[in-house]
């Protein structure tokens, strides 16, 4: 059946008064737009689904939602679960994310399943934290993260708190393939569940739990830092604002400075192009809010606040992005250092990074005794590493990857911005005591480890074309090679003891690497470039020639 059939059979299914419907007559001419929303059904991707809200297969609405609840619910009571412990649902501040949410919950309910809901948004790692501390079977968050307003999400948790994958996954999407998105999915009212008991809305007490985990992850104590360093915060008209300005707040923090037009929920996000804190267009009015007060740190979490990224003050009046890599291996030093020193670090440790994360945290971890451990990307894979470490004897160390995402604690099975947040301003005040700026710190890791450099590039390639460009390009990495590697690793199949994936490493013969993998939650082909040198410039140099070269072998793929 072709798109155009599809789209048929929507406009006949539909009511007339269906919001969806009208949206699909007002493209009944454009056969691009109609192929793109009817070309293929949205799908699991990195932990559920994700997409551009609006009328089609291909797109986040009520149909694809409300089927994604039922399979999600039919599969939890074949799992063999006490359905009494429940499923938690959260939501961020994006159009439909509360719409969504409800709609989840009345499913969830009227098959006969217990909801937890938040009352309003939360971030993402307080809802991983609740389903650990209620002792749940599943949770849901609707969130699209970090893309353009358009989109919307639909990520889900198994009891481990840690986002699906595996089994769980694959009989989730195989429960969810199994029915019609036109069924009747027996959603039960908000009201009668309400009433019921069925749906059961969460207080204060959870968010004091979380803040409490969040405090308990400190290092240092007010003695021992600078609590009047100006620090600037942005959530990006996001779910972490309030958490992150409580946790401050409750530190001691005397100058932790909340830009003031990005504090409260936007769904537009109307004073970033996108959302995203890997961008620096994210931090402009974080950059001339720090001048003002002379911040020496800037920090920004994402929509749903998984994602931290943080800028420092430059020392010429102006500021430094951090990138993911730089992010983690601060952290990773400021948590061995001050471990080391109370004698707070396990001796079998364990840090766990994705296989595209760069080496310096790597480096970091091994002069401490850590182990490192290696997964594909995506924290439903490096947080799924945590059970396996400790069941091996190791303690939990800490994890992340470049992608500007850390989860310091295990109490938290996801990226925990809040969390990682909180801990940066901790590392700066602690450092700013002692009369040091992050970027003397950094330099001084520099120096210690070598000079990491590291680049990225991302091709956006949008639609069904998009796609098969990007499986082309793929396919001629994995038939051509990259000139001058010395060592090629192949995901497809899996590799030593990670799973397959779509994903391909060349090590160069200068010991340099990059790789390259399509996203599994937009439509990009992302590469990851890395080297380390024994100065920034040789190092800088280095990294561009090798994504230069490597880039315009796959611009010339059409």
């Amino acid at each position: 059946m072709n798109a155009r059939e599809k789209y048929q059979i929507w406009l006949e299914r539909l009511s007339e008064e269906d919001p969806l419907r009208r949206e699909l007559l007002a493209i009944e001419q454009d056969d691009k737009e109609i192929t793109d929303r009817f070309y293929r059904e949205i799908e699991f991707g990195t932990a559920g689904l994700r997409g551009i809200c609006g009328a089609g297969t291909n797109r986040m609405n009520v149909l694809t939602v409300g089927r994604a609840s039922k399979g999600i619910a039919n599969y939890i009571l074949r799992s063999g679960e006490d359905i009494t412990r429940g499923v938690v649902i959260a939501y961020d501040c994006r159009y439909f994310s509360k719409e969504f949410s409800w709609l989840a919950a009345g499913i969830l309910a009227g098959s006969g399943i217990r909801v937890y809901m938040f009352p309003s948004i939360r971030p993402t790692p307080e809802l991983s934290f609740a389903i650990r501390d209620l002792h749940a079977i599943s949770g849901i968050n609707m969130t699209a993260s970090h893309n353009p307003k358009e989109y919307n999400g639909y990520k889900v948790y198994w009891k481990d708190g840690a986002q699906i994958s595996g089994t769980v996954s694959d009989g989730m999407m195989r429960e969810i393939e199994a029915l019609d998105l036109f069924d009747d999915f027996g959603e039960m009212s908000a009201e009668e569940a309400l009433a019921g008991g069925q749906i059961v809305m969460l207080g204060e007490e959870t968010d004091r739990r979380y803040l409490d985990y969040v405090q308990s992850m400190a290092q240092r104590d007010g003695s021992e830092l600078d609590l009047d360093i100006p620090v600037v915060f942005t959530p990006l008209n996001g779910a972490a604002s309030r958490m992150m300005c409580e946790a401050a707040k409750e530190r001691g923090f005397k100058n932790f400075v909340v830009v003031p037009e990005q504090k409260d929920p936007d769904p537009d996000f109307t004073t970033v192009p996108f959302p995203n804190p890997e961008n620096p267009k994210a931090f402009e009015l974080a950059e001339k809010l720090g001048r003002e007060c002379g911040a020496q740190i800037l920090i920004a979490t994402d929509p749903d606040g998984d994602r931290m990224a943080a800028e420092i003050a430059d020392g010429s009046g102006g500021y430094t992005a951090l990138n993911g890599n730089q992010t983690g291996a601060l952290l990773i030093s400021y948590l061995a250092e001050s471990k080391k020193e109370k004698g707070t670090l396990p001796g079998k440790s364990a840090m766990i990074k994705s296989i595209v994360t760069g080496d310096f945290g790597r480096a970091i971890c091994e002069s401490y005794g850590i182990d490192v451990f290696e997964t594909l990307t995506g924290f439903k894979n490096i947080c799924g590493k945590i059970n396996v470490v400790k069941e091996e004897g190791y303690s939990y160390f800490f994890g992340y990857e470049e992608s500007i995402g850390c989860a310091p604690g295990e109490a938290v099975r996801d990226k925990d911005g809040v969390c990682a947040g909180i801990l940066l301003t901790e590392m700066a005040a602690y450092y700013s005591r002692q009369g040091i700026t992050m970027r003397e710190v950094l330099e001084r890791l520099y120096q210690k480890y070598g000079y990491y450099a590291d680049e990225s590039m991302n091709f956006v390639l949008q639609g069904k074309e998009g796609q098969e460009r990007i499986a082309r390009i793929m396919d001629a990495l994995r038939a051509d090679g990259i000139p001058g590697e010395a060592k090629r690793i192949d995901y497809i199949n899996g590799y030593e003891d990670i799973p397959p994936q779509n994903a391909l490493r060349f090590v160069m013969e200068d010991g340099s690497w990059l790789a390259a993998r399509p996203s599994g939650t937009e439509p990009k082909l992302k590469f990851y470039f890395y080297t380390v040198k024994d100065n920034a410039e040789e190092a800088r140099k280095r990294v561009l020639a090798l994504k230069e070269q490597v880039v315009s072998a796959a611009e010339s793929i059409a």
